[in-house]
């Protein structure tokens, strides 16, 4: 298997490669040069498999010869091993043929846990064939930043540098990261919003120099492996309510377009995934596009669902990519408008082709407050706010066609414990593992937002001296 980039002017990589760059040296992001496909016959001898085996089925095609066969098996137990649930992404059924998928019982309590324990176990395998070491940069609206810290924490070829928007996450959401006392572990506390955090990251991967002396490596979701590992609990899913002989819809919570591209790719590869309802709050640049056409920049505004407020959503350029029928050129005049003016139009055939895979629905914060206590009213469940804005958006969008909705559960409602109790009068607990980490030292580096001051951070901190990736 070979990836290319979006922009076309990066080389195709093999899957090791793209697992260690994470963006492509032209500012692209990586994706399959082809689409591996799964028949509808093998995709019902999955059926009653645990969520490893069905994961060794659908991510093989991906790593080509980057791991033998007992080399991913590997990968994918250490991964899901300390799950809090023996299924790793388990159904809850809450209305007539409505269902949450609880992405929730991994460390961290996010669905964000998911993947980056795969991508930690399959880059520390890569680093320890090639004898190299990585330095891993990340921004972060909360759950992403707390899961790679939690997933590559005490590896010995890795430093972890993680960028989140300072007064912008949830309390428990920081202390995830900054309680953290492995050497190898950094925090910057960044002075503006997550769009900020994650264009000072890719700045940093454009700095030629400053990329290859500190042997840089992503762990957000522009890194190909992220999307790779979410595509599973779309088959688990979608396998246990019928799947192949039933279609299977998806609302996803979206900030950055990962995980419902997972959802996407799902579908390009055989599984028959009815409609993927994309749910945004009140940063719904997303839902505007798809009513209008424009992606227009607009500011960001802080939410209760503070890990979807984000508006430049990076992702959505691999499912523009793929709807401007893989031509580079196209891709980087859009690319090109957004960074002069803000926004870009997509042609009428463009969004065409996006609506017909896709819906989208907003959320306010009254509609999204509302939810959560009807949520606990209706099925005594606490929910997250992020959960709740899919359960808004998966109520307004009327659906094309019948069978399963399933909303994806992204976070633990304990993560956001002030909203949930303003909305339910009920303050969830931390489960036993977590119960003490409002009570640990923090370690906090607050910097501005500017290049020159987070490039000498990083350097100075960093252990890339120690030997070549």
């Amino acid at each position: 298997m070979r990836y290319i980039s979006t922009r076309g002017r990066a080389p195709a990589l093999d899957f090791a490669d793209v697992v260690l760059t994470g963006l492509a040296s032209d500012g692209g992001l990586y994706i399959p040069e082809v689409w591996p496909q799964i028949s509808g016959e093998a995709l019902g001898k999955l059926q009653g498999c645990s969520y490893s085996e069905v994961a060794r089925a659908v991510l093989a095609p991906f790593v080509g010869e980057s791991f033998g066969e007992a080399e991913l098996s590997g990968c994918i137990d250490r991964a899901y091993a300390d799950f809090g649930h023996r299924l790793v992404a388990p159904l809850t059924q809450y209305g007539p043929d409505d269902w949450l998928l609880e992405l929730w019982h991994g460390p961290t309590l996010a669905f964000k846990d998911v993947a980056m324990r795969l991508l930690a176990q399959l880059m520390d395998r890569i680093l320890a064939k090639r004898g190299g070491r990585a330095t891993i940069v990340g921004a972060t609206s909360g759950d992403t930043g707390s899961a790679a810290i939690d997933a590559f924490r005490g590896l010995a070829a890795v430093d972890v540098f993680i960028l989140y928007p300072h007064g912008r996450v949830s309390e428990v959401q920081r202390r995830q990261m900054t309680t953290v006392a492995d050497a190898n572990v950094h925090t910057i506390a960044v002075e503006g919003t997550f769009d900020d955090c994650q264009a000072l990251v890719k700045a940093m991967f454009a700095d030629v120099a400053f990329n290859e002396t500190m042997r840089l490596s992503a762990v957000n979701s522009i890194n190909w492996a992220r999307i790779m590992a979410q595509t599973v609990y779309y088959f688990t899913s979608a396998l246990a309510l019928g799947a192949p002989d039933r279609q299977v819809g998806f609302t996803v919570p979206t900030g950055n377009f990962g995980d419902i591209f997972a959802g996407y790719v799902a579908k390009r590869m055989g599984l028959p995934v009815g409609e993927l309802v994309i749910a945004t709050n009140v940063n719904d640049i997303l839902d505007r596009t798809l009513r209008s056409g424009r992606y227009a920049m607009s500011g960001v505004v802080p939410s209760i669902s503070p890990s979807m407020d984000i508006e430049i959503s990076s992702n959505f350029e691999r499912l523009l990519f793929e709807v401007l029928d893989r031509q580079a050129p196209d891709l980087q005049r859009l690319m090109d408008g957004l960074k002069q003016s803000g926004a870009f139009t997509l042609s009428e055939r463009a969004l065409g082709r996006i609506r017909h895979d896709f819906a989208s629905a907003r959320s306010d914060e009254a509609e999204t407050r509302a939810m959560i206590a009807e949520m606990h009213k209706m099925t005594g469940r606490l929910v997250d706010p992020h959960t709740a804005v899919g359960l808004v958006a998966a109520g307004k969008v009327q659906r094309r066609q019948s069978g399963p909705m399933v909303v994806l559960a992204t976070a633990h409602a304990a993560k956001f414990p002030d909203a949930v109790q303003a909305a339910t009068g009920i303050r969830p607990e931390l489960p036993q593992r977590l119960a003490d980490l409002l009570d640990r030292p923090e370690r906090i580096n607050c910097l501005p937002n500017e290049l020159k001051a987070v490039e000498p951070f990083i350097a100075q901190h960093a252990r890339v001296n120690q030997g070549g990736r």
